[in-house]
């Protein structure tokens, strides 16, 4: 019974999440389910991820440093793929973030991009072959910075 049912994340502008949470989410690995004028599902795995807007939100930015959701990680395949995905990002709509280290910002063994969107959500790539103690071992001590 380990693991996700699905994540709902709220949006203010739908059809901006469509296209970039569209992008992101096929390259790894997610298929589009259901789709409707407020919102989509993408699954994977068994989990699935809805993209959604609703008259309840309150205000119009997500930020990541508040109390709430930081990022969303997502597996990447080989570094290679994940390269691929970090080299394309921004053309989707999805900035880098703390290139100066990359591809090694969360350690020497952790393998993984950051990317940003125009609304604030940030997700993590990782690459294949990082354990998940060594993860979040390494988490644990820079969650602060990034």
């Amino acid at each position: 019974m380990a693991g996700f049912h699905h994540v709902e994340l709220w949006v203010s502008d739908i059809e901006s999440a469509r296209s970039d949470w569209g992008w992101l989410l096929r390259r790894v690995g997610f298929d589009l389910e259901s789709t409707w004028p407020q919102g989509e599902s993408w699954a994977a795995g068994g989990a699935y991820l809805t993209l959604t807007t609703s008259p309840n939100t309150v205000g119009a930015e997500h930020d990541r440093r508040r109390p709430g959701l930081n990022h969303l990680a997502f597996h990447g395949g080989s570094a290679a793929e994940v390269d691929a995905i970090m080299a394309d990002a921004p053309a989707a709509g999805w900035m880098p973030l703390y290139q100066e280290r990359y591809p090694h910002a969360g350690g020497p063994q952790h393998y993984a991009g950051w990317l940003e969107n125009a609304a604030g959500f940030k997700v993590e790539v990782v690459a294949t072959g990082t354990s998940f103690v060594a993860e979040m071992n390494q988490h644990a001590g820079i969650s602060s910075s990034l």
